[in-house]
């Protein structure tokens, strides 16, 4: 037998954590409200997020976009994430999320409605601990109904993409 512990990848973690999570919030939402146990879940979510923001950057050894797209694999592991990838240079890093099976598993934990607050709003956070100068935006996820998730990160002093006016008329997450 072997000494090593077993590395679970980010969506068996996940799962462990929602199974035992998810039953809380709904008890702390009971006796607090939803919003304020809402608002509590997420401040706690996102200083975990920038814990490990923080722990990828060291163990990366450096805080460029570069070294951050290289730890795109965690998040892809196990197949979690099927990415479709648009752009990728020093300054620039763009893809979209075709598939998200953290979605579907916490759709299939019956947590649905968590699923934003317990991964998608993880990103944020986790790119300012990592580098607070690199900027994300994100205008629409699968957790929340949409086709993909859109992933935009521009380094410091890139200025932002023109807007695609074919994309105009959409509303974010109406697709």
């Amino acid at each position: 037998m072997s000494d090593e512990p077993v590395r679970l990848s980010l969506l068996q973690q996940r799962e462990i954590e929602a199974r035992v999570v998810g039953p809380l919030i709904r008890a702390v939402a009971a006796e607090l409200g939803a919003e304020k146990a809402l608002a509590l879940v997420r401040r706690v979510i996102a200083e975990l997020a920038r814990q490990s923001g923080a722990e990828l950057a060291r163990f990366l050894g450096e805080t460029t976009l570069e070294a951050f797209a290289r730890g795109l694999d965690r998040w892809r592991e196990g197949g979690a994430l099927e990415i479709e990838m648009l752009e990728q240079s020093a300054e620039r890093l763009s893809f979209n999320v075709v598939r998200c099976r953290y979605a579907e598993m916490y759709r299939a934990l019956g947590l649905a409605d968590l699923g934003s607050s317990l991964s998608c709003q993880r990103d944020f956070a986790l790119v300012q601990g990592f580098n607070p100068a690199l900027q994300l935006t994100r205008n629409q996820t699968i957790m929340e109904g949409a086709s993909h998730c859109d992933f935009r990160f521009r380094a410091p002093g890139v200025p932002p993409p023109t807007p695609d006016p074919a994309a105009a008329g959409e509303a974010p997450g109406s697709a």
